[in-house]
């Protein structure tokens, strides 16, 4: 890259969901954009890959759509406990199932049809001064930007350079992700609770079916190796045993991903505006970090194509702005997945729940509608 392009209007670290979301957004209202992403497209990454629905005008906006990319229609949820008490609903809003690997992809190749430009580097340290950013990367030059969007995920050694306080503390989660061909629903997302965590399954495009989970390290570190894990403790649940031994694995290996954190994180930090995971992560027994992240882009997006136009005061205008809207959208959500989450750590507690949820089906569909948002309008 050359020294004249050196300088951008935003620089986006991170290029995932939210990451890439932004920058086709931004490259849109023609801003100068650089993503800067330490991994290739396209890529597999652990995640749960079940989508609310409340996104799907927006990626419409992005020029995006998933069910041309092999989307699968969402509109069931099951619920078992540790003991294989099954519960089904109908999803309030409904959702899809796609994966990271294919989404990403897209908006990508999105993102680069429309301007932004895409580095594959890893960022190693940002500094503030005199009202502007200094991005240093590990492979190249120097790069400066009146705006930085943190979209870099749930953790990183950048997280360590910028102080951030949740990094400090250990976390005890493991989450591992397969994709395995079977039978399964298209219309279902599936979570079923385990001794120590919990497990979603969903169907992506090409008829694969994602099983995801998450657990407590120490337990896992019980167990020789996955496979053993899986068999000894995820199939105590009936309805995991049947899908481990009744699907063909898709990956060569199971994706793992380790000290997942889910402390109170700080939109802003730094003055850089934070998005997707980076920003806050919402259990995924609750499913819906993907749709946080693309609805985090927008907010951060708009607001900051605004602040260019002169429509927002100052840097301290947009951030408390930022953080306001940020707090709208998302506090109660992340609030209600941590209180789930909570109560599915204690099965006597979850199998109250389910009981007085066979009681009182309507219940279920309203914890659901907490942990997700209404459909996004478009600014």
């Amino acid at each position: 890259m050359n020294k004249s392009s050196s300088t951008f209007d935003v620089i986006i670290v991170g290029g995932g969901l939210a990451g890439l979301s932004s920058a086709i957004h931004l490259s849109n209202a023609n801003l100068r954009v650089l993503v800067i992403e330490k991994n290739s497209y396209p890529k597999h990454k652990v995640c749960g890959e079940y989508i609310s629905n409340e996104v799907l005008p927006y990626l419409k906006f992005l020029d995006i759509d998933v069910f041309s990319l092999g989307a699968k229609r969402i509109n069931k949820f099951q619920l078992s406990t540790t003991q294989s008490k099954l519960i089904s609903t109908t999803l309030p809003l409904g959702g899809f199932g796609i994966s990271r690997f294919c989404l990403d992809h897209a908006l990508a190749n999105k993102a680069h049809e429309v301007g932004a430009e895409i580095l594959q580097d890893s960022v190693e340290d940002i500094q503030f001064l005199n009202d502007e950013f200094s991005v240093n990367t590990k492979n190249t030059e120097l790069f400066k930007a009146k705006i930085v969007i943190g979209a870099y995920g749930k953790r990183s050694n950048l997280d360590i350079k910028l102080n951030r306080q949740f990094i400090k503390r250990k976390s005890p989660y493991l989450a591992v992700k397969t994709h395995v061909a079977g039978i399964f629903p298209d219309d279902v997302v599936a979570l079923h609770n385990f001794e120590g965590g919990y497990c979603g399954v969903s169907k992506v495009e090409n008829d694969n079916i994602n099983v995801c989970y998450i657990t407590n390290v120490n337990r896992f570190k019980k167990y020789k190796n996955i496979d053993e894990f899986q068999q000894k403790v995820l199939c105590q649940n009936m309805f995991l045993r049947h899908i481990f031994n009744s699907t063909n694995p898709v990956f060569e290996e199971p994706l793992t991903i380790s000290q997942i954190s889910f402390d109170a994180k700080k939109p802003v930090e730094n003055h850089i505006l934070m998005c997707g995971d980076t920003a806050a992560l919402i259990h995924p027994l609750c499913g819906n970090g993907m749709s946080i992240a693309i609805r985090s882009a927008q907010m951060a997006s708009v607001l900051i194509i605004n602040y260019f136009n002169s429509e927002t005061s100052d840097r301290d205008a947009l951030e408390k702005q930022y953080l306001r809207e940020w707090n709208v959208a998302f506090k109660s959500r992340l609030k209600t997945g941590h209180m789930v989450a909570n109560v599915f750590n204690q099965p006597k507690l979850s199998q109250v729940l389910m009981h007085g949820l066979k009681w009182f089906p309507a219940i279920l569909p309203s914890i659901i509608k907490r942990t997700h948002g209404k459909i996004m309008t478009i600014e």
